[in-house]
């Protein structure tokens, strides 16, 4: 597999990747990723992580209004449900 415009094959950049030595001090001239990742649209491909798009389904809201709005009620007559089991507190 050739990657992108360079010419260089998978199997040949898996060779100097694994021929360099972690150990050697970087070039003068060396660059951080962050400069390259700026140059992109977005931090990610697309392929590898999609943006994010709004719901505007809150169908979810009302469930957790009742679930909080229970609670709420069985604290205010002084009861406790914390093991799953409704007790005077």
């Amino acid at each position: 597999m050739v990657l992108g415009d360079s010419g260089i094959t998978d199997a040949e950049l898996t060779a100097l990747a694994l021929a360099a030595d972690p150990d050697q001090p970087l070039a003068d001239n060396a660059l951080p990723i962050s400069f390259y990742l700026a140059q992109l649209p977005n931090p990610l491909p697309d392929w590898y992580m999609p943006a994010a798009t709004a719901r505007h389904h809150r169908w979810w809201w009302p469930v957790v209004l009742v679930v909080v709005f229970a609670f709420v009620l069985v604290d205010a007559f002084g009861l406790c449900n914390t093991f799953g089991q409704l007790v005077v507190a």
